[in-house]
């Protein structure tokens, strides 16, 4: 018992640290909706790498990649090529994001679409769907962080409690310092992320006498875990398509995009976060070695916190334990900051009051930052699921933005009424394939239901934006005009 609240001072000390780093950031900030929400547009090399790494991996990637690694062996290592992927994803269609929203003043998602396309109807849909598709990622975010606090304090503070001690720390430095509060304490959460996942695993393996004693002992008794079985090609792909272009459409990832100062960041994502990718090594370590240690667990989610209190040092183990927690907040503080600039940008200015002052928006944001909170909150009590199944349900919702995107930015030809016909059968079809109203086909049986919604969604938005009539060809002219000064960056 005391070694339990000798972890609870541990944890708070952990997490009292991101409130003094949001504080800070609070005092540089202006009271104008462009720095609460974009940092005045002016994010540097080093935040933008920082948040825009910590906020891709999550609770996705620190619990549910052991998670992965331990029920279903190798078939995680796509996440190497989908870092790499993501990397050259925000290159390609970030640089050109990040250029149309700083030549005409975006601040969200909806005003690209609107602009592009000449249609506030397809805008409003597709930030919708963005809100509705984010709020399950947020509740992973928060289930994912809740179970290690819960856990690293050996049960003192419940996941009730603890979800809610999650929140109030995001909360509180997110109110204070909007997206910058959310920079400055990322580069905290992305050492601790790297940190906690490499060492993590390196320590864990050694409780097998190395990683070469750990396979040989795998090979007996899971050999399973040791090669893809001949299902798996298709989740394999899957996850290799849905998990980047997911992560870079959600509204969180826009924000990033339209705050970054310099398309010479954009150069260096790919590289970067490819490299940073080899934290995974240490993943696959935990979750083999798991097979091994705790082959019995009964959820496959913790499987990282139990083996540390079980075998590590106490101070060593809560420590590790906070760096998941870390990886969970440092994507759940920016996407409830980010759900709350839609609320706030795209809704209640536009439709609740539009006379409202920029001032007043700002707080519009912070109180949309609560209600975002306490929806994920209740889904996180009342909704449990894996972390895989949240994640991949959500990024397969958000994925589907990529269609009209890649449109916007390279298709003179496509349409609104080719874009709204793919988002709205791309968004039903994930709902109907998650839920079982639709069965998945063939080979699509198996994990593939968030990349055949996208392909149903690509067919239909190429086909109807050939038979509407295309966009007026002074929008397409204008366009192509602010194309010259991309080139020129």
């Amino acid at each position: 018992m005391g070694g339990g609240f000798g972890a609870v001072i541990v944890i708070v000390l952990v997490m009292a640290v991101p409130l003094i780093i949001g504080f800070a950031a609070g005092k540089q900030a202006l009271p104008t909706s462009e720095d609460y929400f974009l940092q005045g547009r002016g994010m540097g090399g080093i935040f933008v790498f920082a948040t825009v790494v910590t906020t891709w991996w999550s609770a996705f990637a620190f619990l549910g990649s052991n998670s992965w690694f331990f029920l279903r062996g190798p078939l995680y290592w796509t996440s190497l090529g989908w870092n790499i992927f993501f990397g050259v994803l925000y290159y390609i269609l970030g640089k050109r994001i990040w250029y149309f929203g700083k030549t005409n003043k975006y601040m969200t998602a909806k005003n690209f679409f609107e602009h592009h396309y000449g249609s506030r109807w397809l805008a409003n849909l597709i930030a919708i769907g963005m809100l509705i598709f984010t709020i399950p990622n947020l509740q992973m975010q928060l289930t994912g962080g809740a179970y290690l606090i819960e856990i690293g304090s050996g049960g003192i503070i419940r996941f009730e409690l603890a979800a809610l001690l999650f929140y109030a720390v995001i909360i509180t430095y997110v109110w204070a310092g909007g997206v910058r509060a959310i920079a400055w304490t990322d580069i905290l959460h992305g050492f601790m992320l790297f940190f906690g996942m490499v060492i993590g695993g390196f320590y864990i393996v050694n409780l097998l006498g190395g990683a070469t004693s750990m396979f040989e002992q795998l090979a007996e008794v899971a050999p399973q875990n040791l090669h893809l079985h001949p299902g798996d090609w298709m989740p394999w792909t899957a996850m290799f398509f849905i998990t980047p272009i997911g992560v870079l459409m959600g509204p969180h990832m826009w924000t990033r995009m339209f705050a970054v100062k310099s398309s010479k960041v954009f150069n260096l994502m790919p590289f970067l976060i490819g490299f940073v990718a080899l934290a995974y090594v240490g993943s696959m370590l935990v979750g083999n070695s798991a097979r091994i240690l705790t082959p019995d667990i009964a959820r496959p989610d913790t499987v990282f916190p139990v083996i540390l209190l079980e075998y590590a040092p106490f101070v060593f183990a809560v420590v590790l334990i906070s760096c998941g927690a870390t990886a969970a907040m440092s994507t759940a503080n920016s996407q409830v900051h980010a759900m709350a600039s839609v609320y706030a940008l795209d809704f209640h200015k536009e439709y609740i009051n539009k006379n409202v002052t920029d001032h007043q928006t700002v707080w519009i944001g912070r109180y949309s930052i609560l209600i975002m909170s306490a929806i994920a909150y209740l889904l996180a009590l009342f909704a449990p699921s894996y972390l895989i199944t949240i994640g991949l349900f959500s990024l397969s919702g958000l994925a589907q933005v990529v269609v009209p995107t890649i449109g916007a930015l390279f298709w003179a030809r496509s349409t609104k009424q080719g874009a709204t016909v793919g988002m709205i059968v791309g968004f039903f079809c994930v709902w109907a394939f998650q839920f079982g109203w639709l069965p998945l086909p063939g080979p699509f049986a198996i994990g593939g239901g968030g990349l055949l919604g996208l392909m149903i969604n690509a067919v239909l938005f190429i086909v109807v934006s050939l038979l509407t009539p295309p966009r007026p060809a002074e929008l397409i002219d204008e366009i192509n005009e602010q194309y010259k000064g991309y080139y020129e960056e």
